[in-house]
């Protein structure tokens, strides 16, 4: 064996052994019983006994007909939530057939222009039944007002409606880039549509604070936390700001983090998560305990998918999926082995969902609540990573919060520094990734047909241009002049008195307004985001 130090991927000393001294922590004060406070444990008593995480396996495809199918093809094969995938035009807020979409429609998920869409993409799902998920942030709120109308217009109470959006716009700017306004805008929206779900929508979740896409980016395990987390204490702050009680609207927040491969490391994670964030709402803001409890999605690693042998995916997810069960997610997303190549057959999804169902009917992690509590090493590890978290937050405290570290380009730093340094490791041979550079053998990558993506391209502008001409012109051209009168304050930032925007959204999409008009609406009234401004 080398004297080299041995570290796990965020850089943490990893000892031979561990022993009891290694723990050092305190039952009540670190631990407690799950569903207790500080929630290390996980946030309810008997965790899955009493129910399976939700299996929320993510789609879409081309068009909503197409993705449509392939939901009902996983609800019948036993999947428990919808979790709903757009393409960059509906993240971006333009319209199919706008020139900018050229080429992007459909391509990485599912074209939604108008309700009519949304219309097609639920037809057949009972919504009172089955909680959805989308993953959408800038136009969040036209995607979420186009869910309640599709509801309402088959006689459905909002009150009867679950789900999520992600509607986390601070990670656009640090990793993802579907960002369309500059930050105190969209931030003053996202304080409304917590304040529009807590009074209309109880059952909703109206964000889902993202460490996933921070982490795809080449941020460590620490830095997902970290990050996640200061982004949070802006959100709260600013809801907080706008008038909100934290008790009323923090119940409902929630998370979403990756599970890459290192098993113990990615376990005490979701630990060190749970506790910290407890810690931050408690201390921060006085919130209750209900409002403490972090509850989070899970997603395996889309960067850990490898082209090369593609079917040793296979294991990375389990793997992965694993971790995230053995952590205490509440509903999971596991990849399909050939998403390094192309969107996932109906093969690697049935399979990635049938992943999840032997880890939860037969491998026994589902048995008893936090097994691997106790284990030297994990608590450990859970210790060591919250404390890294908590003093890399406590970075992003002395710069402002996460806005201004934002601005300042810090997350961006951090996160590029990592990923240099991870590539760096791989090209050298320190970090090990089977069939790519050790154990590689050359084989062509298997062949998987793609969609007519022109075909489908032409369907969706027609699709938009028939909407367009049934609809009442000048039903749409006064409820958008009503949004823009509304928007106007939204510019203003924190202590500005913003009118309710939520009911003007509902009433465009109610009267077929597209995403791409409501999009253009709030963007004359707010500018655009460039990076650096």
């Amino acid at each position: 064996m080398s004297d080299k130090e041995i570290v796990s991927p965020s850089g943490i000393p990893i000892e031979p052994v561990y022993r009891p001294a290694d723990a050092d922590i305190d039952y009540a004060r670190d631990l407690g019983d799950p569903g207790r406070y500080p929630y290390t444990r996980g946030v309810q008593p008997t965790m899955y006994r009493g129910r399976l995480w939700t299996m929320r396996q993510y789609a879409g495809f081309g068009t909503a007909q197409q993705t449509n199918t392939r939901f009902r093809m996983l609800l019948d094969k036993g999947q428990t939530g919808l979790s709903v995938a757009f393409d960059l035009p509906t993240q971006m807020g333009i319209d199919s057939d706008s020139p900018r979409a050229l080429g992007e429609v459909g391509r990485v998920g599912v074209a939604i222009d108008t309700v009519e869409d949304m219309h097609v993409l639920l037809d057949g799902i009972p919504l009172d039944r089955v909680s959805t998920s989308m993953t959408i942030n800038a136009t969040a709120a036209t995607l979420l007002a186009m869910y309640v109308v599709v509801a309402e217009e088959r006689g459905m109470r909002r009150e009867s409606l679950s789900g999520t959006i992600q509607n986390d716009i601070l990670k656009e700017y640090i990793a993802r880039g579907t960002y369309i306004y500059p930050p105190v805008p969209s931030l003053g929206l996202i304080a409304e549509i917590f304040r529009f779900c807590a009074e209309e929508v109880p059952s909703w979740n109206p964000i889902s604070i993202s460490g996933y896409h921070i982490r795809e980016a080449g941020a460590t395990a620490v830095q997902e936390l970290a990050f996640t987390f200061a982004n949070a204490m802006e959100y709260v702050a600013r809801a907080i700001e706008a008038g909100l009680s934290v008790d009323v609207f923090a119940p409902r927040l929630s998370f979403f983090f990756a599970a890459h491969n290192d098993l113990f490391e990615e376990v005490a994670k979701f630990r060190a998560a749970r506790r910290l964030y407890a810690r931050l709402m408690r201390d921060r803001f006085g919130a209750s305990d209900a409002s403490s409890r972090l509850r989070f999605h899970t997603q395996t690693g889309g960067v850990t998918l490898q082209a090369q042998q593609p079917l040793n995916n296979v294991v990375r997810v389990t793997i992965q999926a694993l971790s995230a069960v053995l952590g205490g997610t509440q509903s999971l997303h596991t990849n399909g082995y050939d998403e390094a190549l192309s969107l996932p057959t109906a093969e690697a999804a049935t399979l990635a969902l049938r992943t999840q169902q032997i880890v939860g009917y037969e491998s026994g992690a589902a048995l008893t609540a936090d097994p691997l509590a106790g284990s030297y090493y994990v608590e450990s590890l859970t210790s060591t990573i919250e404390q890294q978290a908590e003093a890399l937050l406590q970075r992003v405290d002395e710069l402002g919060g996460a806005a201004k570290a934002i601005a300042a380009g810090f997350f961006q730093e951090e996160i590029g520094r990592s990923a240099y340094e991870y590539q760096l490791a791989v090209e050298r041979g320190e970090t090990v990734i089977v069939g790519v550079n050790r154990f590689a053998e050359s084989a062509d990558a298997p062949a998987i047909a793609s969609p007519d993506y022109s075909a489908l391209e032409r369907e969706q502008a027609a699709r938009v241009s028939a909407v367009r001409a049934a609809r009442d012109a000048a039903q749409v051209a006064q409820a958008l002049g009503a949004l823009a009168d509304a928007a106007g304050s939204y510019a203003e930032g924190a202590g500005a008195v913003h009118a309710p925007l939520m009911p003007l959204i509902i009433d465009a999409v109610r009267a077929r307004a597209s995403v791409g008009e409501i999009s253009d609406v709030l963007a004359s009234r707010w500018g655009t985001y460039r990076p650096g401004t």
